[in-house]
């Protein structure tokens, strides 16, 4: 009598992975105990028929670093300071009441009134003008808009093309400054006067010069109290002009080095760039241009004294032929996809978006390719909801309109419109 053999009588079923559906879900397949047997005698029969094949080990491939890129790559690797961007300021007229010494103590005046500080900025305009006159250096108006130094560039060329140092030219521009204001107070028959810094936007003269040591360069000098001033040079110009005095060989970039007879020496240089240059550069300018503080000012302690505002490093690497600088902004990629712990690196081509207006161009979220485009180029590390927008072309104001926003905080609400009745 036949005889069926029920599952129950052969032990619980097993569950076997069948694979995955289109839609994701794993599809899972029931099998009894024989079931399980013939399929792995028939797997075991195939395998011994087939011919053997030669074994493959798992091989781990090896990270490429940025030191394994510059490896025997390198034709120069030079470290220099560029621009250098340092304000000018007196230390004894910072505060109100040193103001009110300034004009009582030190120029004896009985009152310390504003009309004087206006007297003394009436004097350092004339003595710009005679001085513009009697040397017949150019005057340039700079607008808002203006890129100073593309503005600027002919005079200097033209400076330079003499082989002397002088003034190229002086630009004139409406810029904001942290100036004096007074206030009038009086009770009874006394009366007196307060001052305060606020920012002001004012007149500010740009002498750019040509220097023997740092070539291109200039000198801002506010033209109201308590005056301060910016000075900028570039260390490239500066390094350049030493290496020439050295005798050292090189082929020049517009802001740095492509080839040197002795990168050492030329890296020995820069390094010697220091605040004692800087000080050197200003003293020689202080002492040809027309300033508001006169000597008998800075007998009595009334004169700038330097601090930094803005220094740019660089570093220059000349590679031995152009894949090797792509295969450089791949591995420098790579090593830095922990800073912050990015999801993506996104890029910003052009800078400078007017704080307010509306941006002129798209969301970039290329996320590799670092060398299409021929503007300058910045890695930011950005989450996934953050967006860099590219704006406009022209001149970077350092950044600060580009800001992402930072992670965790809601976007702002936009204020709602207002709508016609």
């Amino acid at each position: 009598m036949g005889h069926t053999t029920s599952e129950a009588s052969l032990g619980p079923p097993r569950w076997v992975a069948g694979g995955w559906d289109r839609c994701g879900w794993l599809l899972v397949e029931k099998r009894s105990e024989p079931a399980l047997r013939r399929s792995r005698r028939c797997r075991e029969a195939v395998r011994l028929s087939e011919p053997a094949r030669p074994t493959r080990l798992p091989v781990m491939a090896a990270t490429v670093t940025i030191n394994d890129v510059l490896d025997g790559h390198v034709v120069l690797d030079v470290e220099c300071l560029d621009r250098i961007y340092v304000n000018g300021y007196v230390p004894n007229l910072q505060v109100g009441g040193q103001v009110v010494s300034f004009l009582t103590q030190h120029l004896g005046n009985p009152i310390p009134s504003p009309a004087i500080l206006e007297k003394i900025g009436a004097v350092f305009r004339k003595a710009v003008d005679r001085f513009t006159a009697d040397n017949k250096i150019p005057v340039v108006r700079l607008g808002k808009n203006d890129r100073k130094i593309e503005v600027m560039r002919p005079y200097l060329a033209r400076q330079a093309g003499t082989g002397r140092a002088g003034v190229a030219a002086i630009g004139i521009a409406q810029e904001f400054a942290p100036v004096f204001t007074a206030t009038k107070k009086q009770r009874g028959k006394t009366v007196w006067f307060s001052f305060a810094v606020s920012q002001r936007r004012v007149s500010c003269y740009y002498f750019y010069v040509c220097d023997d040591d740092f070539g291109p360069a200039f000198v801002n000098v506010c033209a109201y109290f308590p005056y301060p001033m910016k000075i900028w040079v570039n260390g490239h110009e500066w390094a350049k002009r030493q290496a020439i005095k050295a005798g050292i060989g090189f082929t020049e970039l517009s802001n740095g080095f492509a080839t040197a007879t002795d990168p050492a020496a030329l890296q020995a240089i820069c390094d010697r760039l220091s605040p004692g240059a800087i000080t050197v550069f200003a003293e020689r300018w202080w002492s040809i241009l027309p300033l508001p503080l006169t000597e008998h000012d800075r007998a009595a302690g009334y004169w700038w004294e330097l601090a930094m505002r803005q220094v740019e490093t660089s570093r220059t690497l000349v590679f031995d032929a152009p894949r090797h600088a792509r295969c450089f902004f791949e591995a420098l990629v790579a090593d830095n996809l922990d800073i912050g712990r990015p999801e993506l690196i996104k890029l910003i081509f052009r800078r400078g978006q007017p704080r307010g207006r509306q941006a002129g161009g798209a969301v970039q979220d290329q996320d590799r390719h670092l060398w299409q485009r021929g503007q300058r180029q910045r890695l930011l590390p950005a989450l996934a909801h953050q967006t860099v927008l590219e704006a406009r072309a022209g001149a970077a104001h350092r950044d600060r309109d580009q800001r992402p926003r930072r992670p965790g905080l809601p976007a702002a609400a936009a204020p709602p419109r207002r709508t016609a009745d």
